[in-house]
């Protein structure tokens, strides 16, 4: 589906991907619905769009059902329909082992990461069945397909946003609804500062998580895959490579990532 001309619900648009996604499409000659709990941030990103009358800011917790629910009329309200959703917007949980992780934390990254796909899904969808063309484009993980240690909830609730979508997919294949899963891998975002996490050394290191890919350059693969109607795309060299060396040997790539983060996760 081509951006030119549609409307677009953008979560997490505030900053990070969703912010680079939501810049781009309004670069493309659509109208973007921006979503994001941070006031503030989501101001910024509007003042930085190409035009004022392109956008519209919404500041909502994707984890109330009830004002995700109310959406889809606001945005109507403002440019007369909706056409698609990008759900960009996601948190990860403290680097620690599922044995020391308390169920508040297990409970927030499930409800942002999963439930809010979910409920920004189930409420745009009969909207997005009555437009000639539409589309929803889900960001999973590259954690959502390869196990990471000390991120093992963050992957499980990015594992049910991969397999939501492809059955989403199944479901809506002879209707005009797209539907496409996104597999980032490392991307230059503050995803540690809004889930309020800190990032331990690695290593002795300077307690840096290494990064591939800018949040910008991230945006535009996101983008292509969205333009082409992709089923999925991973996005970032290393979500490809991990994405092949997994299906060929689950336990081999698991044990790279666990060699990997076993700094991380050592007391």
């Amino acid at each position: 589906m081509q951006a030119a001309g549609k409307v677009i619900v953008v979560t997490g648009a505030g900053s990070g991907m969703g912010r680079e996604v939501t810049l781009e499409l309004i670069r493309r000659g659509a109208k973007v619905a921006a979503v994001d709990l941070n006031e503030a941030t989501l101001t910024e990103t509007a003042q930085m769009a190409a035009s004022a009358d392109a956008i519209s800011t919404h500041v909502l917790n994707i984890t109330d059902k009830a004002g995700v629910e109310a959406l889809p009329q606001a945005v109507i309200a403002r440019f007369g329909a909706v056409d698609g959703v990008f759900n960009c917007a996601g948190i990860i949980q403290p680097f620690v082992k599922l044995a020391e992780l308390d169920y508040a934390a297990i409970d927030r990254v499930m409800d942002v990461n999963f439930r809010g796909t979910l409920y920004m899904t189930k409420s745009l969808l009969p909207h997005l069945l009555k437009r000639p063309e539409a589309h929803i484009v889900n960001i999973s993980s590259m954690g959502g397909f390869l196990p990471v240690p000390g991120q093992s909830i963050y992957g499980a609730s990015k594992a049910a946003v991969k397999l939501m979508t492809e059955g989403l997919w199944a479901e809506l294949a002879d209707t005009n609804v797209h539907v496409t899963v996104i597999f980032p891998g490392g991307v230059a975002t503050n995803i540690t500062t809004n889930s309020g996490v800190a990032i331990p050394a690695m290593g002795g290191g300077s307690g840096k998580m290494p990064k591939t890919l800018t949040a910008q350059a991230a945006a535009l693969e996101i983008l292509k895959a969205f333009e082409n109607n992709a089923f999925r795309a991973c996005v970032g060299g290393d979500s490809r490579f991990m994405d092949r060396f997994y299906r060929l040997s689950p336990k081999r790539a698991t044990g790279l990532i666990a060699k990997q983060m076993k700094s991380l996760l050592a007391k």
